[in-house]
Parts: C-alpha cells; sequence; structure tokens
C-alpha cells in the first residue's frame, strides 16, 4: 500500500528537523530512542517517504522512488540495544549513506500528538466520539472516549478489521456490547489496568502478552490485540501528508507489510 503526493519544493534538512522538534513537541517528552534526525544524508530535501519502520526493505523501496529522506515511527539506536554497527544494522545504515538519504525517527511524540499522532489517528479511523487522553498516564500516551452506537464484539472486530486490514485477536465476553473504550497503540498492553480503572467496556492495543488474557477476563472487559504495526500506520502517514502539504513536497507513504 502506498500513498503519493507530488511537489515542487524543497526544504533543508536542518530547517525540516528544527520544524518537527517543535511540531511533535520532542523536548517534552522522555523516550528509549532519539527523536528527530538520527542518520544526516543530503542538504535538500524535496521528496520524502513514510514508513512505519526504518527495516531494509522500506530503505530499498524508498531508495528506488529517489528520496531524500526517510520519516519512521521506528528507528534506530534503541536503549539498551548493542551499540556497535555491524550486521543488519550496518546494511541499514550503508544503504542510507549510499543512496545520501536521511532518516528522520519519531516514536513516543508521534503517539502522541493530538492531530497526526497514532492514538488520534486510529480514534478517527474508527470514528469515535470524543477521543482524549486520560490525564493520570504520562505523556498522553492513553486515549479514551466512546462509539456513536453500541457494537457487539463481532462488530467491532469487523470494524477493527476493514480500518487495519488486520483481524484482531479478542478476548471476552461476546455476549457484552461496547460503547465505550480506551486504547493506546502499539507495545501497550500493560496500559489493560488503566482501562479497567476508567470503567470502560473495551480496551485496544497493537500487542498482547499471556498475562493479558486474565487481565481482561478477571476485569471484565473486552481486550483486542490489533497489530503493533497496523495500529502505528496511520500517524507516519499523516504527518507525511502534513509536511508535504505545508512546505509542497513530494511524498510517498510506503507500507511494509508486518503481521505482528
Amino acid at each position: 500500500m502506498s500513498t503519493h503526493h507530488q511537489g515542487s519544493s524543497t526544504i533543508t534538512s536542518q530547517a525540516l528537523s528544527s520544524y518537527l522538534d517543535s511540531f511533535l513537541n520532542v523536548s517534552a517528552f522522555k523516550d528509549y530512542a532519539p527523536n528527530g534526525l538520527q542518520v544526516e544524508g543530503k542538504s535538500d530535501i524535496r521528496t520524502i517517504v513514510t514508513g512505519v519502520t526504518a527495516c531494509q526493505a522500506l530503505i530499498e523501496q524508498a531508495a528506488a522512488v529517489n528520496a531524500d529522506a526517510i520519516l519512521v515511527h521506528h528507528g534506530f539506536f534503541w536503549k539498551n540495544e548493542p551499540e556497535i554497527i555491524t550486521g543488519m544494522k550496518y546494511r541499514r545504515i550503508k544503504a542510507l549513506m549510499d543512496h545520501d538519504m536521511s532518516l528522520f525517527g519519531y516514536h513516543l511524540p508521534l503517539d502522541a500528538h493530538h492531530g497526526i499522532g497514532n492514538n488520534a489517528q486510529l480514534a478517527y479511523q474508527l470514528g469515535v466520539i470524543s477521543p482524549r487522553v486520560y490525564e493520570p498516564v504520562a505523556q498522553d500516551l492513553l486515549w479514551h472516549g466512546h462509539l456513536e452506537h453500541p457494537l457487539s464484539a463481532s462488530e467491532f472486530s469487523q470494524l477493527l478489521t476493514k480500518v487495519l486490514k488486520r483481524e484482531p485477536l479478542h478476548i471476552g465476553d461476546n455476549s457484552k456490547p461496547i460503547s465505550t473504550l480506551a486504547w493506546c497503540t502499539g507495545g501497550a498492553q500493560d496500559y489493560i489496568d488503566y482501562a479497567a480503572q476508567m470503567g470502560v467496556d473495551a480496551f485496544i492495543s497493537g500487542e498482547v502478552s499471556e498475562r493479558t488474557y486474565h487481565a481482561a477476563t478477571e476485569q471484565g472487559l473486552h481486550y483486542f490485540a490489533a497489530g503493533h504495526h497496523a495500529t502505528e500506520q496511520f500517524g507516519i502517514q499523516a504527518l507525511g501528508q502534513h509536511l508535504a502539504s505545508k512546505f509542497d513536497l513530494t511524498h510517498h507513504f510506503i507500507d511494509i507489510v508486518n503481521p505482528v
């Protein structure tokens, strides 16, 4: 899956970096990887590619459309990973440098943004009414809202499947309708206890753990594991569309299939 916007202007990598740092309020976040420019390429940027994760396939497809920069949600240099640049990491970074492409990564700032962020965009895609952050959880990462009309668990699963192009794992009592829900995209399964405290009918995250089953059943919640990649495909795409429109850049969103 890909989307495309044809622009004709350029922006420098430093100007783009400065704009995104401000737009995404990067300084407000304590994160597990650096947010912003991670690998420096050419100065002038006319064509950007967005994708969920800076994998080899995304880098190669970005090179194929002559991208000057890649923007992703999952970039490089994660906390506690090996610091040496060998093997897979070497091949990825070498490919970027061979094509003089910059890599920008935005993790938690992209999850939390109230307009184009992953959580806000998932709410928009699902038609959630009055989506808002749950204040007791730091960094605006847990959201909640309600559906326009109550749905059965089966109907809500069908809605998630239609929106995400992926069937979710559902845990819960099929006879209980869903009106209110909480969600956090990606690997946020342990926020389920906050969802239970809120008293919502359902909780959505990307990933699931063995313990999540018991947390859901014992607290009377519907739980949907909807896919880490799938739940985080909309934020980076919306960011690319925003940049393409604001700066008249060429933008390609490239979706690298990931079933997890």
